[in-house]
């Protein structure tokens, strides 16, 4: 899908389809020019409604507002209610709010990511047919736009929609096609695209650095564990940003093994790592004065003669002992012995840690938010606030010392699990921060996406399966430290 930016007047733009986006359900506007045959439609602009007048040439669809959120979803709903259609060429005006640029960054978003779809298991595939989008400089309020502005805007959302759709193809990817050794392959391929440096370590270099934890949580599958370290290292950083990412290729719970119903869609156990994965893409591709490192702990949770057990006492990388009493909460585990090798590789400003790690955050705050803790509330609150600028949904969970005691062992320095049913998203992200040291202690938010990152129905501008939650929020939040002088 090209993109192409021009000064013309809407009206003097060559393209097979014009779309108009009525803004606040108001019919009188002057680029709308079918009040009449929308009436009879039915039309009336409600957000993300659109209607199709095949004789006119044009598509109708409505928003909310000229914020970003509601241009991003519309253009994607647009876009939508093409597909099947045999159009190849569109045209749009811009809209903006008050004249930010970011407004058209959040429509091409809606385009590329509302045009996604996953058919690599369909013997029939269904092509898009639109491959030339021209957006007129002329504005909704009939502001004047830069033109340079507006087309570094589009660039961005380029490479940050692509980075997205890259991290939902893994994400959709099934377990017997994409295992540890894969996710591997995948980083190394992007890593040589892009320019970043990357390390991968097999199971002889993860005994070494005695991640026994991570390793015990593989040992009953065929596939090898991996750990994934990539590296964007520009000159004279302003800050350094550490991302650690929970990739579960598959979690059958282990001997505590899932029911069937919860075992279907447990691919999407890797959308942490796989995020981290789009976010270093993103942050090459757009050059950040940021030195960002990814850290993917990629393993397989199975059964077998070998697999670990509840009962077992696991020692950690820090040297902690944790006693297991379900090997279902694994991906903890995991994270525990990939955020110790990150902090002993990587000392940052910032430590974040992106994985689908509790139900319990899915039953507290819905399918489409991400939770956020941690223990300093200025940056729990900036991924929130970045997350909700990037078009993304996030609430903060906060901590508190009682939930903590709920992961006390009797025989160990910790618990894998809590020993009440209340407050699982909460008391998981109590367990890592005891794999956080203090350094990193006030640097560090836990964002767990267990919610929005697979979803079986379409949403906004998310399709049917994996949404590639959590990278448009960090790329949004690493592109502000970059303009940020203060950290």
């Amino acid at each position: 899908m090209n993109f192409e930016l021009t000064a013309l007047p809407l009206q003097d733009v060559d393209a097979e389809i014009e779309i108009v986006i009525v803004v606040a359900n108001n019919l009188k506007h002057r680029f709308v020019q079918d009040k009449k045959l929308l009436k009879k439609a039915g039309f009336s602009g409600g957000q993300d409604e659109s209607c199709l007048l095949l004789g006119e040439g044009r598509l109708y669809v409505g928003a909310a507002s000229v914020k970003s959120a509601a241009i991003r979803t519309a253009a994607a709903s647009a876009i939508k209610a093409l597909k099947g259609t045999k159009y190849k060429s569109i045209k749009i005006a811009t809209y903006t709010n008050k004249g930010c640029t970011y407004t058209l960054r959040a429509m091409v978003e809606g385009f590329i990511l509302g045009s996604y779809s996953f058919e690599t298991y369909k013997s029939k595939k269904s092509k898009n047919k639109i491959k030339e989008i021209s957006i007129s400089l002329e504005e909704y309020s009939a502001l004047k736009i830069d033109i340079e502005k507006a087309s570094i805007q589009i660039h961005k959302a380029q490479i940050i929609a692509d980075a997205t759709n890259f991290t939902r193809d893994i994400v959709n990817t099934t377990p017997d096609d994409c295992y540890p050794e894969v996710m591997a392959n995948i980083a190394e391929g992007m890593a040589e695209d892009t320019g970043l440096k990357c390390k991968i370590l097999k199971p002889k270099a993860l005994r070494k650095e005695k991640m026994e934890t991570l390793l015990a949580v593989a040992r009953a599958s065929r596939h090898t564990p991996r750990v994934i370290h990539l590296t964007h290292k520009p000159k004279n950083p302003k800050c350094v940003v550490t991302l650690v990412g929970k990739g579960l290729t598959y979690d059958s719970g282990g001997l505590s093994l899932k029911p069937a119903d919860f075992m279907v869609t447990m691919k999407s156990d890797k959308s942490g790592g796989s995020a981290v994965m789009g976010i270093m893409k993103a942050v090459a591709e757009l050059d950040l004065p940021i030195e960002v490192h990814g850290f993917v702990g990629a393993v397989e949770n199975m059964i077998g003669g070998d697999a670990y057990k509840p009962d077992d006492v696991l020692v950690a990388k820090n040297g902690k002992t944790i006693e297991i009493r379900n090997t279902d909460a694994e991906g903890r585990l995991v994270l525990a012995d990939v955020l110790c090798y990150a902090q002993q590789e990587v000392k940052s400003d910032y430590l974040f840690d992106f994985a689908t790690l509790t139900g319990a955050s899915v039953v507290a705050v819905g399918h489409y938010t991400s939770s956020i803790m941690g223990n300093n509330k200025k940056v729990q609150d900036l991924v929130v606030k970045e997350a909700h600028n990037a078009g993304e949904l996030a609430t903060a969970l906060d901590f508190n010392p009682y939930l903590k005691k709920t992961i006390k062992s009797e025989i160990a320095d910790i618990c894998n699990i809590s020993n009440t049913r209340y407050g699982g998203a909460i008391t998981a992200g109590h367990f890592l921060s005891e794999f956080v040291d203090k350094k990193h202690s006030k640097k560090w938010a836990h964002i767990d996406i267990a919610g929005p990152a697979f979803v079986e129905h379409a949403w906004g501008e998310n399709p049917h399966g994996a949404s590639g939650a959590g990278v448009r929020m960090m790329v949004k939040l690493i592109e502000n430290l970059a303009k940020d002088t203060k950290h």
